[in-house]
């Protein structure tokens, strides 16, 4: 089936109404191919070949090829691979936003003082790649000749404008501030926030030569194993993959009750997979989605509250998952595989929070399913979309057994490349070659900007010794109460999500939260999900909540409403990451056996904890009273304890509350399917 064919069936099935033209809302972060005047012929060619330069540049480092006969050093590499893919960010996303409006409306092409900072740009990278193995060699972070210095300078600056067009104002203006706080750290009255002292001149030098900077971790995770992930969920997308889940959550879930929002849940979790953010998702799925939970009878805020939860889930799905996932292999010193298995389980527990709510919602309002006679059937929807699971499949297979996590992305794009060109239901000629290497253009020049100018916090912090301190007097200040230690890490990761991108906000507490909770006893990998977890919540939850504002903008209902909806659909999303903070064998670390014992105890514990938010006991089909919703809430919670005589505990309150229900089920019909 070609992908003309999928959106004809979709719109046959769903008559799902064209999204208005202020259905998109203001903070989306790059202006789509066919939106934006600056991306005029020639400048799109400019932004292919920059991104074919900085793909050939990653496989002759991932795969060892040498081109040229020449071994590249890391420092040289990864200044060659900020130098191809983010000046993207100088042609695509303007000074302002105002300067380019999401009707296409604005100057046609890249204004001179943009093509200026491109060069500048590129000139500072390639001129310290030529000079990478004299930075290695002679120490040019602390003792440089004038000429490194003042490009450091440049490099600096030029790192904190990407940072500011990718990210926004407040992440750039929080890496500025902690980028430069070095210069003033000897002088600070605050006990806890004293440490080196750096001049201006050398803590450039730091930033832009050193490798706990911009060069530091992130960047290098990035360099490493981020670009190749990225690169196959743009292929996927642009091959029909997104469509093709679309359509078989349609057929899964299509025909029971609620079960246009369980679709949402379903195609967003697949799609927030491949794109790994959360708003970038909701303008995706959501005007095909929002549009059919309307018509079947969710209100508006609901829907988008639906769309927006799920949304936000899919920066924590394996196998693919979010930038920050991918950060955590350097910072927790393990291989991604390893922490794909860790998320696995908490992921699973998300969206069935999700799954029993919905259905709760709609057994009380008595929304039914859609005819089967309108849905696509399952066996066809498989057989057209074979080689997308096909492909996630043998992405996992090789992740688990070739040992080189790294080159696995290349090879499953490859296959699916292949099978795109061959396969003579698909269209796929220079015209879609052409949007999709645009579109891998732009995502990588997005996040690859954006991880380099958080690289400046990790070194701000690293270059001053703070960071262990801040991490001492966090533990000295509570004690040993584990609890009130993820309760305060919670708050800061919900503060700085806020206003951080989770990628941002995640770097930044793994270096002064992650390590305080590590020491009271929390497994590294349990802690270092639980900041991604509670950094990617604000995402629904008020003031902020960009992905539910989203959605409110497709579904033309209140954003704050929307926001307090989402975040009591998400509710679970609140509870799962305390559950794996304190019980480690919910991340897979722990024997086989255990994992396999409490995973099953927390599917009883979310659906407990889920049906106790909604009002509905799901499977008996029953309206909860506040009397049996609060012991059934707090069964679900003991159940995620680690101790098995709090998990039988739990599990004694939540069959009591089962067993009254049984006995009050008598007295009311059940609720039809």
């Amino acid at each position: 089936m070609s992908n003309r064919s999928l959106t004809t069936d979709r719109a046959v099935h769903q008559e799902d109404p064209p999204p208005a033209a202020d259905a998109v809302p203001d903070h989306s972060l790059i202006t789509a191919e066919s939106e934006n005047p600056r991306l005029t012929r020639f400048w799109k060619s400019v932004v292919i070949i920059l991104t074919l330069l900085g793909l050939i540049l990653t496989m002759n480092q991932v795969f060892f090829w040498n081109l040229f006969g020449v071994t590249l050093l890391t420092n040289t590499f990864l200044y060659l691979l900020v130098m191809f893919f983010v000046p993207i960010l100088f042609i695509v996303m303007p000074a302002k936003r105002s300067v380019t409006t999401h009707d296409g409306e604005g100057p046609v092409g890249v204004p001179w003082y943009d093509v200026v900072l491109l060069m500048a740009f590129m000139s500072c990278a390639a001129y310290f790649a030529w000079h990478g193995v004299d930075i290695h060699e002679y120490g040019w972070a602390f003792v440089a000749p004038v000429s490194a210095t003042v490009v450091s300078v440049i490099f600096w600056g030029l790192i904190l404008e990407v940072l500011r067009r990718g990210a926004g104002w407040i992440v750039a203006v929080l890496a500025l501030l902690v980028s430069i706080y070095p210069v003033t750290a000897g002088q600070l009255p605050i006990g806890f926030l004293e440490g080196i002292e750096y001049d201006i001149t050398v803590l450039a030098q730091v930033h832009a030569m050193g490798s706990e900077s911009i060069l530091g971790l992130p960047l290098q995770t990035a360099g490493s194993i981020l670009v190749g992930f990225l690169l196959f969920g743009v292929v996927l997308q642009h091959t029909g993959g997104a469509l093709f889940f679309h359509e078989l959550s349609t057929a899964l879930f299509g025909r029971f009750r609620g079960g246009s929002a369980k679709v949402s849940v379903a195609s967003s979790a697949t799609m927030g997979m491949m794109s790994g953010s959360a708003v970038s998702n909701v303008l995706t799925t959501g005007p095909m989605t929002i549009p059919a939970m309307i018509r079947s009878g969710f209100s508006r805020k609901t829907a988008a509250a639906v769309e927006a939860t799920a949304s936000s889930g899919g920066s924590i799905t394996p196998p693919i998952m979010g930038t920050a996932a991918f950060l955590m292999v350097s910072f927790v010193g393990v291989s991604y595989t390893e922490i794909l298995i860790a998320a696995t389980i908490p992921a699973v527990l998300y969206f069935l929070g999700i799954f029993i709510q919905i259905d709760g919602y709609a057994a009380m309002r008595g929304l039914k399913g859609s005819p089967r006679s309108l849905l696509p059937r399952v066996g066809p929807a498989l057989i057209a979309g074979w080689p997308y699971l096909g492909c996630l499949v043998l992405l996992t297979v090789m992740l688990f057994t070739t040992g080189n996590e790294s080159q696995v992305p290349f090879w499953v794009v490859a296959v699916l490349v292949a099978i795109a060109v061959l396969r003579p239901s698909v269209t796929f000629g220079p015209k879609q070659w052409s949007e999709m290497t645009l579109d891998v253009g732009k995502t990588l020049a997005q996040i690859i900007g954006i991880i380099a100018g958080v690289g400046l916090i990790l070194g701000g912090l690293s270059a001053t010794g703070v960071a262990l301190s801040l991490s001492r007097d966090l533990v000295a200040l509570v004690g040993d109460n584990v609890l009130l230690m993820l309760i305060a890490g919670a708050f800061a990761c919900f503060v700085l999500g806020m206003g951080l991108t989770i990628s941002a906000a995640y770097v930044f507490l793994a270096i002064v939260m992650a390590p305080a909770v590590i020491e009271l006893g929390v497994d590294p990998i349990a802690a270092h999900l639980f900041v991604i977890y509670w950094a990617s919540v604000s995402y629904i939850t008020p003031p902020v909540g960009l992905a539910a504002f989203a959605a409110a903008g497709i579904s033309k209902a209140p954003a704050m409403a929307t926001c307090v909806e989402a975040m009591r659909l998400g509710l679970v999303k609140y509870v799962v990451p305390f559950g794996f903070a304190l019980n480690p064998a919910l991340v897979a670390q722990a024997p086989l056996g255990d994992v396999i014992l409490n995973g099953l105890a927390s599917i009883v514990a979310v659906f407990a904890l889920a049906c106790a938010f909604s009002g509905w006991l799901s499977l008996i089909d029953v309206r909860l009273p506040l009397t049996l919703r609060i012991p059934l809430a707090v069964g679900g919670f003991l159940m995620f304890l680690p101790q098995a005589v709090w998990t039988l505990v739990g599990l004694g309150v939540i069959l009591a509350v089962v067993g009254l229900c049984l006995v009050r089920r008598r007295s009311a019909p059940p609720v039809m399917t």
